[in-house]
C-alpha cells in the first residue's frame, strides 16, 4: 500500500468521526442501514464470510435473513462507535443495559483487588461496553491489534482512549502485552480482552458449534496465573441500547498449566457460542475462523 493510498484511508476514518457525530441520529441510522443492504446485495469478500460462518450456527431457513440482519447489526457498530466519542457520561450509562446481578459481580470483583478477566467474541457493541465501565469509574485496560496503515491504529487508540481505556498494542510495544495485563490486574483493572479469534496462529485449538478453530490463551493464562475472576461477556443489540450477559467461567484448580488453560479456554469457547446462538445476527464475525 503506497503513502497517498494510507493518507487517503486515514483521512476517510478521521471524517468518519467527524462527520457521522454531526449527523442527527435517524438520518446516520438510515444512511448505515442503506450501506449494510447494499452490502448485503453487493455480495463482496465480506459478507461472503460472513454467510460461511453463519452458516456454522443456523440452519439453512434462517441463513440470509441474518446474514442481512447481521451486515444491518455491523453497520450499527461503526455508526455508534463514530458517535461515541461525543457522548456524554449520562449517555454511556443510559445506552447500557446490565442486570443488578452482573452489575454486582463486577463491583465485587473489583473491590477485592485482584481485578477481572473479561473476554468476549466480536459480538454488539464493546467499546459502548468499555465507555460504560469507565463510566463507573472502573481502570479497565484492554489490547489492540496493531492496524495497517499505522495512522488508522493511532486512530483508534486515541479513540479508546478518550473512551476511558488503556489501550496495548499487541504487537511493537515495549513489553509483552500478558507481563503489562498482569501487573494491571494486581491494580484492581478490568482486563477486556476480545477472544473468538487467534491472531498468533499458536492459539489453543477448540470446537466451536461442531468445527475446529483456535482461540487466544491470554484469557485463561490471566486468570489463572493471578487467580482473577473471569467471565465470558455476551453483547447483544436492543432498539437502543447495548445489552450484556455475563457468564462465569472457572478454571480448573489442578493439573498442568497447559491442560488447564486448554480446558478454560474450551469453556470460555461453550460459553461464546450460548451467547451467539441466542442473537447470531449480532456476531461480527468476517474474517476467517474455522480450520
Amino acid at each position: 500500500m503506497s503513502a497517498v493510498q494510507d493518507r487517503v484511508i486515514e483521512t476517510g476514518y478521521a471524517a468518519g468521526w467527524r462527520l457521522v457525530r454531526a449527523l442527527p441520529l435517524p438520518v446516520a441510522r438510515a444512511l448505515f442501514r442503506a450501506g449494510a443492504d447494499r452490502a448485503y446485495r453487493k455480495g463482496g469478500p465480506g459478507t461472503q464470510r460472513l454467510r460461511r460462518n453463519l452458516a456454522q450456527v443456523v440452519p439453512p431457513d434462517r441463513l440470509e435473513a441474518t446474514v442481512r440482519a447481521g451486515l444491518r447489526s455491523y453497520a450499527r457498530y461503526w455508526m455508534e462507535a463514530f458517535r461515541l466519542p461525543s457522548q456524554t457520561k449520562e449517555q454511556f450509562l443510559g445506552g447500557f443495559k446490565i442486570s443488578a446481578e452482573h452489575y454486582d459481580w463486577l463491583k465485587s470483583a473489583v473491590a477485592d483487588g485482584r481485578g477481572v478477566v473479561l473476554s468476549l467474541p466480536h459480538v454488539g457493541n464493546w467499546d459502548a461496553a468499555a465507555a460504560w465501565v469507565a463510566s463507573n469509574e472502573w481502570p479497565m485496560v484492554t489490547v489492540a491489534e496493531r492496524l495497517k496503515p499505522e495512522g488508522v491504529f493511532e486512530q483508534f487508540v486515541a479513540y479508546r482512549e478518550k473512551l476511558g481505556m488503556e489501550v496495548l498494542p499487541l504487537t511493537g510495544g515495549q513489553r509483552p502485552p500478558l507481563d503489562v495485563l498482569g501487573e494491571r490486574l494486581g491494580q484492581g483493572f478490568m482486563v477486556a480482552l476480545l477472544g473468538d479469534r487467534d491472531l498468533s496462529r499458536s492459539g489453543v485449538e477448540v470446537e466451536f458449534f461442531g468445527g475446529r478453530t483456535r482461540m487466544p490463551a491470554g484469557p485463561a493464562i490471566l486468570a489463572i496465573r493471578h487467580n482473577s475472576p473471569l467471565f465470558a461477556v455476551d453483547l447483544s443489540f436492543n432498539e437502543t441500547q447495548t445489552v450484556a450477559v455475563l457468564r462465569r467461567v472457572v478454571p480448573p484448580a489442578e493439573g498442568p498449566l497447559d491442560q488447564r488453560v486448554k480446558l478454560t479456554t474450551q469453556a470460555l469457547a461453550d460459553a461464546y457460542a450460548a451467547g451467539i446462538a441466542e442473537h447470531p445476527q449480532d456476531w461480527h464475525m468476517l474474517q476467517k475462523l474455522w480450520l
